[in-house]
């Protein structure tokens, strides 16, 4: 069953991300004192950036890397050198600045042909989380933004990958942006022990009223499929970003 999201409200983005940031921590130790380590699949985008800064300058010292385990929800079909590589971002922001052991960076192939990637990628998982056939991996933490027409990750709206229910990853191309990206499937997300969604800027407020408050179609808003099973949905959303919620959804926590 599905659990009800959790929505906070934090009065800028700089305290939406320490609020994040906490939370890393937090589920960091409570997952490695009860597992013995911290499985996570991290965001790309420019959303994430400063909580990864953030992570590596002021946080470092209370995470147990060597027991951290990263991945990643997206990836652009770029080389890890590229500008656009979301693999890039994260080692710039935060893997080049912290002692977490290469061997547990897991990072998406996207130098190579798509469909490849994609495929190796789902073998990666199955691989470290030694999945029966039918399993999906249960990360302990997936960190997502969400764009401003309401996508997540890289499913897009109205594409065929949203009604995926086998495959773990998959390399879909995008025609609006001409590319092909590779993204975990809905499956995976949902499996998630907890779902971090992070929301900045007033140019997402009426799409995450579309994604939080109405009866619109996933299909149009994928945002709104994101719904774990067993498993937590926290939403951390910055002023501007809330500013077409309602009072209630607003009221839900009080801004810090």
């Amino acid at each position: 069953m599905s659990a009800s999201p959790e929505i906070r409200v934090l009065a800028s983005a700089d305290q939406l991300f320490r609020a994040a940031a906490d939370e890393f921590v937090s589920q960091a130790t409570d997952a490695v004192s009860r597992s013995g380590r911290f499985t996570v699949a991290l965001s790309g985008g420019s959303t994430p950036r400063r909580l990864y800064q953030l992570l590596a300058e002021s946080y470092a010292h209370s995470i147990p890397w060597g027991q951290v385990f990263l991945f990643w929800g997206d990836e652009r079909h770029v080389p890890p050198d590229h500008p656009d590589s979301n693999y890039r971002m994260a080692s710039e922001a935060m893997l080049s600045k912290v002692p977490v052991p290469m061997e547990n960076v897991f990072r998406i192939h996207a130098e190579e042909n798509a469909t490849r990637a994609a495929a190796d990628y789902e073998q990666t998982l199955k691989n470290f989380f030694q999945l029966r056939p039918g399993e999906a991996p249960r990360f302990d933490l997936i960190l997502l933004g969400m764009g401003s027409d309401g996508h997540t990750a890289s499913l897009f709206p109205d594409t065929a990958v949203l009604q995926e229910q086998s495959r773990l990853v998959v390399a879909h191309w995008i025609d609006k942006l001409q590319t092909y990206r590779i993204t975990l499937t809905l499956p995976v997300l949902n499996n998630s022990a907890c779902v971090m969604f992070l929301v900045t800027g007033g140019d997402k407020a009426d799409v995450l009223r579309e994604v939080l408050e109405t009866d619109s179609s996933g299909a149009h808003f994928p945002s709104k499929l994101i719904q774990p099973k067993n498993g937590r949905l926290l939403w951390l959303i910055d002023r501007a970003a809330a500013g077409a919620l309602s009072s209630n959804a607003q009221g839900n926590s009080p801004a810090s």
